[in-house]
């Protein structure tokens, strides 16, 4: 059994050393990467540090580990309004992950079969690394490549929205032109008042199954089920959240954990079922069960027009803090 079997699943610290680098005293220069150890195949270590991404430390080079505080007893870092658009779009895509990504720069190329706009198009934040005409010249390559349209989540009030705009690119129009990303500290969501009284029960479930995704509405028929299966189900600390009534999933949500951030998404009551305090106690149960797991933030995107969850958000402290849209380039 390896040593670090036990350590699979906990926050870390793992110290090694830096091939070719000498440190102050003449020996080798060493390095700390605090986070959760996700997995290890003997020879690599997969750590996920707390903004969600991840970092891979050679087993050779390891020369000490032991765990470190998580869920409550972590020391908290920055609030959630302390982040920028750019840092926060980039751990949306952490929460809702792409089977294809590739960076162009600081953007990012997203593929996943075509299974929602959030992982089919280009995270339009930071500098590319190239001027805008090819920027947008590689973004049509990379989606013909694919089989899909070319498309771009572009943050209002940024200069690319307007570029991009200039370049006559347009919103897709409809209900998905516009949406909001919102957030809050987990410990006001969790000193909020509770939802309504309920003898609902909302369990937790690690896995994706048929009947969360059909109460979700999530029509996934015309998309293969491996694009389906890796946006909603790959991130390694993921819960699929529902309430079962007589008739079968009354309500569903899904909570993904990335470092330091939850992401909370697919809120979803079937029509019959609402006014019930069904979205109120997922999200109450699903923010409990982040903080346990280490996060003291939580984001959500949800679309401008949608009057009733943005008020049930509100009653939970959270905040808008920024907009975006997608956009197409011009017929």
């Amino acid at each position: 059994m390896s040593q670090f079997d036990a350590l699979v699943g906990h926050r870390v610290v793992i110290r090694s050393t830096v091939p070719g680098e000498r440190g102050p005293s003449g020996g080798p220069a060493l390095t700390d990467v605090i986070g959760r150890l996700l997995a290890h195949d003997g020879t690599r270590l997969r750590i996920q540090r707390r903004d969600g991404s991840e970092v891979e430390v050679a087993v050779s080079t390891v020369v000490a580990a032991k765990t470190v505080p998580e869920g409550r007893a972590r020391a908290r870092t920055r609030p959630a309004l302390d982040y920028s658009p750019e840092e926060l779009a980039e751990i949306c895509t952490r929460g809702w992950p792409p089977r294809v990504l590739e960076k162009l720069g600081a953007w990012t190329l997203r593929a996943a079969g075509g299974f929602t706009s959030r992982a089919n198009s280009a995270g339009i934040h930071g500098d590319p690394g190239t001027d805008f005409a090819d920027a947008v010249t590689r973004i049509e390559e990379f989606y013909a490549a694919h089989g899909l349209p070319p498309k771009a989540q572009v943050i209002d009030e940024t200069p690319w929205a307007r570029r991009f705009a200039d370049a006559g690119w347009v919103g897709i129009g409809g209900t998905h032109d516009h949406a909001v990303v919102q957030v809050a500290d987990l410990a006001t969501v969790l000193s909020a008042p509770l939802a309504p009284p309920t003898s609902a029960e909302v369990t937790l479930e690690p896995t994706l199954s048929d009947a969360w995704l059909a109460a979700a509405e999530r029509d996934a028929s015309r998309y293969e089920e491996h694009d389906v299966r890796h946006v909603l189900a790959s991130p390694p600390i993921v819960r699929f959240a529902s309430v079962r009534g007589d008739e079968g999933l009354e309500a569903v949500a899904r909570m993904v954990v990335t470092g330091e951030w939850a992401g909370l998404s697919s809120v979803h009551t079937t029509p019959y079922a609402r006014r019930r305090g069904h979205a109120g106690r997922l999200l109450e149960v699903c923010a409990a069960w982040a903080r346990d797991e280490g996060a003291d933030k939580v984001f959500l995107q949800t679309m401008r027009h949608n009057a009733p969850a943005l008020a049930l958000y509100a009653r939970y402290g959270f905040v808008t803090h920024h907009s975006y849209r997608y956009v197409t380039p011009p017929a």
